[in-house]
């Protein structure tokens, strides 16, 4: 079949891309308010973009009612926010964060979620996640349905058994994190296997556990 996109609905657009675009890796955000309201939320239209500078781009819907949501709100207020990779551990937690719920109220509180001090950004990290990175606002967009954030990672806090700090390689054996798929369906990432004697870019395979 052959779709031409001008013909399509926003929504009809959205069902098509974001059920196709799969697996997508999942950023749970934190902000905070100027009130001080701790704001967590997860988004699957997200990724990283590059090393030099680091960045990672995390892209926030608006409501239909013309309101934007807490977490764009603080980063067009504040420059900052910390994104979290969500493990199968934490993920029914995760889920629970995008429930709609009053700018007075924190997720991170109502999910049971603890939290720690960031080094260099307001908003803090939540404690139970496996991966953080403290993020200050690069660059912005703005399109008719969405903010898309940029953001440059100044830190990076990760579980103590998930890297090795000689050779700078992720123990992947010790990292489950989870991805959005279709709808409302979710993934787990305990299939995995390797394709021929080089990586991605080139470079000569590597054991599953030392990428």
């Amino acid at each position: 079949m052959d779709l031409d996109f001008s013909t399509l609905t926003e929504y009809q657009r959205y069902k098509l891309m974001a059920s196709l675009i799969v697996p997508r890796p999942i950023a749970l955000v934190t902000t905070l308010s100027a009130n001080g309201v701790v704001n967590a939320a997860p988004f699957s239209m997200f990724n990283m973009l590059g090393e030099e500078p680091p960045i990672v781009m995390i892209s926030v819907n608006k409501h239909g009612d013309g309101q934007i949501k807490d977490t764009a709100a603080n980063i067009l207020a504040s420059g900052e926010f910390v994104v979290h990779l969500a493990d199968e551990e934490i993920a029914a937690q995760m889920h629970r964060c995008g429930e709609r719920v009053p700018p007075e109220v924190s997720e991170v509180d109502m999910v049971g979620f603890t939290t720690t001090p960031s080094l260099a950004v307001g908003p803090p990290r939540i404690t139970e996640a496996p991966v953080a990175f403290e993020c200050k606002l690069w660059e912005k967009l703005e399109t008719e349905s969405r903010y898309i954030f940029i953001g440059k990672i100044l830190w990076l806090h990760a579980r103590d058994d998930l890297i090795d700090l000689e050779k700078y390689r992720v123990h992947l054996q010790n990292y489950f994190p989870v991805a959005r798929f279709g709808a409302s369906f979710y993934i787990n990432t305990r299939e995995r296997y390797a394709l021929g004697d080089k990586g991605a870019e080139g470079h000569a395979s590597t054991p599953i556990d030392e990428i």
